[in-house]
């Protein structure tokens, strides 16, 4: 099996639909409340309530251990809570869901590391997400149509890499991976995306391509950003949530925010 096949085959399995219609009449289309995570008695998550609205781009900032990596597992399926709950759109119950079925169903979750086949081109990986999203097999076999192909274009201007569709990604700088993974995902049209600190060892000019880029996503997808570079999140912040021991602290804009007696002594350092 080559590359491209065995790649195929990776992002092919376990790609169920969701049973009901995303409702985001009442303008959120993502509803944390109540959450509770416990690990060997060390509670992770404390009651956590957190509200998305439909095309916002969000931040969300905290010390080490405030619970930020846990709240991302348990929108995308990958740890259960031991109370709470978690919907998309007003009906759809994400705690009743797969990772899998999640991922597929609108939520789509960028990792720190970027996570794309450096062995494949550019538009490979894009090709593959593609693939992915239509969850079927002729893909082995046959071509990309007009409307995919299209895609694919408008997604590598989107992320900057039209000039470099053929490069193979592991040639790709740091954040050039991590804006192709921005690409994979958005070929999947997610409704939330959410990324885990999307800048850390960028170059400055990395640093801003990713800001307007994030930016750029906000309106047409609910972002959701976790990260510690407080110039970048003030760079990009509409509003910003703090986490502060499994639980959301304040909430405000990025001035509120600095300005929060509370921020200030759990976080930012006085």
């Amino acid at each position: 099996m080559n590359i491209l096949s065995q790649a195929r085959r990776t992002l092919g399995q376990n790609d169920p639909n969701f049973g009901a219609p995303l409702d985001t009449t009442k303008g959120t289309i993502l509803y944390v409340e109540g959450i509770t995570v416990s690990f060997d008695g060390f509670r992770a998550l404390n009651n956590l309530n957190l509200y998305i609205d439909e095309g916002e781009l969000r931040c969300i900032i905290g010390p080490n251990g405030a619970g930020k990596t846990t709240m991302m597992d348990v929108i995308t399926g990958k740890t259960k809570p031991d109370q709470g709950s978690v919907y998309f759109g007003q009906q759809i119950n994400l705690l009743e869901l797969s990772e899998h079925q999640i991922a597929r169903g609108g939520i789509g979750r960028k990792f720190q590391k970027p996570t794309i086949f450096e062995a494949l081109s550019v538009y490979e990986n894009l090709e593959l997400a593609t693939a992915a999203d239509k969850r079927v097999w002729w893909t082995l076999t046959q071509h990309l149509n007009s409307t995919q192909k299209y895609r694919i274009d408008e997604v590598l201007v989107q992320i900057g890499l039209q000039e470099h569709r053929f490069k193979n990604a592991g040639a790709l700088s740091h954040g050039q991976k991590q804006w192709l993974e921005i690409g994979m995902l958005l070929m999947q049209n997610p409704r939330v995306l959410l990324v885990d600190e999307p800048v850390a060892g960028m170059t400055g000019e990395e640093t801003e391509k990713t800001a307007e880029l994030l930016l750029s996503l906000a309106g047409d997808h609910s972002v959701i950003v976790v990260e510690h570079d407080m110039k970048f999140v003030r760079s990009i912040a509409r509003k910003v949530t703090v986490l502060h021991q499994g639980s959301v602290l304040t909430e405000g804009t990025m001035d509120q925010v600095q300005n929060d007696p509370k921020v200030i002594e759990v976080y930012l350092g006085e």
